[in-house]
């Protein structure tokens, strides 16, 4: 079975799978779950958006959408506590999609359209425009939240492990 027609069946409800006993993963279930959500989306829009006219504007507002049942307080500019990582009291600020979410979300529903359509070229998911929507989500709440994203550096570790003679870990590298 090709991966288009997994990724079809999984989005019509049917579990084939290679391992008719096991249920799908934690994930695969998700994607779907998410799938069947962005596909109920799109047919309750007036008019309603065939998958084959979908472009990455519907994908930004399905996101903007989403933000109504978000759970994470982000920060308005001019409330007192923008930029607190840990306010001390409760504030009218929105509750918004955390980035992380938005960005899991958008990884699955990336890969659902490639299993179901098979055009990685015209996948809306996958556009500049998403990435640069998602970059300006994470700056924005992590200013918000007086927390910054920058990116950790692994360290190199030239030292051996405790226990371990010298001779033993020569040569290996380990990263802390």
């Amino acid at each position: 079975m090709s991966s288009s027609d997994r990724g079809k069946d999984l989005a019509d409800g049917s579990s084939r799978s290679p391992s008719r006993d096991q249920p799908p993963s934690r994930y695969e279930s998700q994607k779907r779950r998410d799938w069947n959500t962005f596909n109920h989306y799109l047919k309750n829009q007036r008019p309603p958006i065939p998958l084959s006219h979908c472009n990455s504007n519907h994908v930004l507002e399905f996101l903007r959408y989403l933000d109504q049942f978000g759970k994470t307080k982000v920060h308005l500019k001019g409330c007192m506590f923008y930029g607190q990582p840990d306010p001390p009291a409760p504030c009218t600020c929105p509750l918004r999609q955390a980035w992380g979410s938005l960005d899991a979300l958008i990884g699955r529903l990336r890969a659902a359209y490639e299993e179901n359509e098979g055009s990685s070229e015209t996948n809306p998911f996958a556009s500049a425009t998403i990435r640069v929507y998602l970059r300006e989500v994470k700056e924005c709440q992590a200013k918000a939240r007086g927390i910054s994203y920058k990116k950790k550096q692994k360290k190199l570790d030239y030292s051996p492990s405790k226990g371990d003679d010298d001779s033993s870990s020569a040569g290996f590298l380990t990263f802390s």
